[in-house]
């Protein structure tokens, strides 16, 4: 572990990647704290939220209460709560109360880039730049626990139509830690071209109703100002530019 600043989760939180050789994420069946503490606040926000984005839905998902990382293990306790209370939680300043946890399938196309996505101005992140991801929800857990690398493929395919098994998946599952928030990375390469996937996935986007996306993104170099991106697309920009030779 480096000198970096770290909190009670165990990892720096600057998003430097960690290998995760085990990880346990359970779903509690009790409602998550903050939608018992603070119902009133959360409901007044999702007023001024729908207010500003009627598309906006109020679909449930599992947020985190706390994620722990020792040595190469991850664990994390989840509970079922909704897309409001999420919205509120990302808006306070300190991020107290819970944590966020999702993963993150990085694309990669058979000639080295990385092919992401602009998510469409109804979305709740109008315009970021990063790889087709969700939050967990209900279809993601199984027998009592998260399934990330099924939550992984689902959102791939809703976003952008690629078929993850179809992909080279590697090996190696990474942690990526920012305060409060943590992505489950895994590199996913695919034996088409970045033009060739950027084709497909605009052409899957094009024929559906409500597209959760604008367009496909090639990615040729780790220059954070290069897109509008989502901030846990930096350490990874970092990761496979750079640090991984």
């Amino acid at each position: 572990m480096s000198d970096l600043l770290t909190d009670e989760v165990g990892l720096p939180t600057d998003g430097s990647l960690y290998p995760v050789r085990s990880l346990a994420l359970r779903v509690a069946a009790d409602p998550h704290p903050l939608d018992l503490t603070q119902s009133t606040a959360i409901s007044a926000n999702w007023e001024r939220e729908v207010t500003a984005n009627p598309a906006l839905f109020n679909g449930r998902m599992i947020l985190q209460r706390q994620i722990r990382y020792r040595d190469g293990h991850l664990e994390a306790l989840g509970h079922v709560s909704n897309f409001a209370t999420f919205l509120w939680w990302r808006r306070q300043p300190e991020l107290a109360g819970a944590c966020h946890l999702f993963g993150y399938p990085v694309i990669v196309s058979s000639d080295g880039a990385l092919v992401a996505v602009e998510m469409a101005p109804h979305t709740a992140n109008p315009g970021q730049v990063y790889f087709a991801a969700g939050s967990l929800d209900l279809s993601d857990v199984v027998d009592g626990a998260c399934d990330i690398e099924g939550n992984m493929r689902r959102e791939v395919m809703e976003e952008t139509g690629l078929d993850l098994d179809l992909a080279h998946a590697d090996p190696v599952l990474y942690a990526s830690y920012r305060s409060r928030r943590l992505t489950l990375a895994r590199v996913f390469t695919f034996s088409e071209t970045a033009e060739a996937l950027v084709d497909r996935i605009d052409a899957f986007a094009r024929d559906c109703s409500e597209p959760e996306i604008s367009r496909a993104v090639v990615i040729r170099s780790g220059d954070p100002a290069a897109q509008r991106y989502g901030a846990a697309m930096l350490p990874i920009l970092g990761w496979y530019f750079q640090d991984r030779g």
